[in-house]
């Protein structure tokens, strides 16, 4: 969804615009050692204090009150016109729309990251991967595409992951996952960034799932292959955040935001087939491509499907796959992983999807996060598996994946820490 669609949902919402905040929920008894892969972190107003070059200061990123009595970034000149994107958990569920539009209104873990540790505990959540929020767009891509000026886009760039790694995660190496932002503007360079930050402790990255509807070459040219490159080979874990890209398919124009929010884990379903038969995962069969926030509901679907056209397939492509020396399917079964937020029907199929390929998600501090009830629900999610399938699921899969230990003792006691 672009900004100005996302303004247009915003000045027709119909919702409440009270900013109220819910006292602190008890502490939930954990029953499952979690690690959320898909969490946002609303940026704080400090995000770039003491990392970006002086001669850039007048023009970096910072938060100004705006007429209206909210908060907005200022950016090369730029208004970015949300602060707090859906940061809406710990308030009233008839108050949950696409404000705040202040820090004050949201709730403080959004923002800061002690507070996000403390509501971690109170939910029940070891370890989080966090996504940005607004301001840098879910792939990174509007920090850099907001100005004209690509110098100072690379200082931002550089000082937002400076801050992800040594002012978020850095808080608690313990408790986050490190995933930096890509830099898309020329891809040697987003490669030696790629490098660069792996030798100093990211794990991940978040890459735009359709980096064509953001004015960049598709998936479908090797205008990607020396960042996905660098990617296979230090291990670095490709995360497609649904709605990266800037924009999400669109239904009616003027469809309710509503139809938005229920369709959105199934648009994880085209991009996975985009990184399929681009062909990134023959070249780099050591590449690893998390869909995240796409849901599982669709994959054993997809699946099929895949099987399905293949044999139906031009000759052309028939003959690619088979030089290629992989089927899709395999391909799909070697390469990729998928997240679950609340899809308790969905685990019927797990052993389909792959129990090694599936992992969990909070998605805190948005509306249709489980928080501060995420093992309750996972509890109703994994009831049908045995305890090695619930063990992967709820953290071994990410633990491995993304090489981020869990202590032992987390592990054999999730409620004693």
């Amino acid at each position: 969804m672009s900004i100005d669609r996302f303004m247009e949902f915003k000045r027709g919402a119909t919702g409440a615009k009270r900013h109220t905040l819910l006292p602190d929920p008890e502490r939930r008894k954990r029953r499952y050692t979690v690690i959320s892969v898909d969490d946002h972190v609303v940026e704080p107003p400090d995000t770039f204090e003491g990392r970006i070059p002086a001669k850039f200061l007048d023009r970096a990123p910072r938060v100004i009150d705006t007429d209206d009595g909210g908060q907005a970034w200022l950016y090369d000149g730029n208004i970015l016109p949300n602060v707090g994107f859906n940061a809406t958990v710990g308030r009233p569920f008839e108050e949950s729309d696409y404000d705040p539009t202040r820090f004050e209104h949201m709730r403080r873990g959004a923002w800061d990251v002690h507070a996000r540790l403390a509501d971690m505990d109170l939910d029940g959540t070891w370890a989080s991967l966090n996504f940005p929020s607004f301001l840098a767009g879910f792939g990174g891509a509007r920090l850099q595409m907001t100005t004209s000026d690509a110098d100072l886009a690379f200082a931002v760039f550089r000082a937002y992951n400076q801050w992800h790694l040594e002012g978020w995660a850095g808080a608690a190496p313990q408790r986050f996952i490190p995933c930096q932002l890509p830099w898309l503007l020329d891809p040697e360079v987003g490669a030696q960034e790629v490098r660069r930050n792996a030798e100093l402790g990211f794990r991940a990255i978040t890459f735009p799932e359709a980096p064509d509807r953001l004015g960049l070459p598709s998936l479908f040219t090797t205008h990607w292959d020396p960042i996905m490159r660098a990617c296979a080979e230090t291990g670095t874990v490709v995360c497609a955040h649904t709605g990266s890209a800037g924009s999400l398919p669109a239904t009616a124009p003027d469809a309710p935001m509503a139809v938005t929010g229920i369709l959105f884990g199934t648009y994880a379903v085209a991009p996975t087939v985009d990184f399929l038969y681009s062909f990134i995962p023959v070249r780099f069969p050591d590449i690893k491509i998390v869909m995240s926030e796409g849901g599982i509901g669709w994959v054993v679907g997809l699946k099929d499907r895949l099987e399905h056209s293949l044999s139906r397939s031009q000759p052309e492509m028939r003959q690619r796959w088979a030089e290629a020396g992989i089927r899709p399917l395999e391909a799909l079964e070697r390469n990729f992983w998928f997240c679950a937020l609340d899809n308790p029907s969905s685990f019927v199929t797990a052993d389909r999807i792959g129990i090694d390929r599936i992992l969990l998600e909070v998605d805190y501090p948005h509306a249709d996060s489980t928080w501060p009830d995420s093992q309750a629900v996972f509890e109703t999610s994994l009831a049908r598996l045995d305890a090695e399938a619930t063990r992967r699921i709820s953290w071994q899969n990410a633990s491995e994946l993304f090489r981020f230990e869990v202590p032992e003792a987390v592990q054999n006691n999730p409620d004693g820490y």
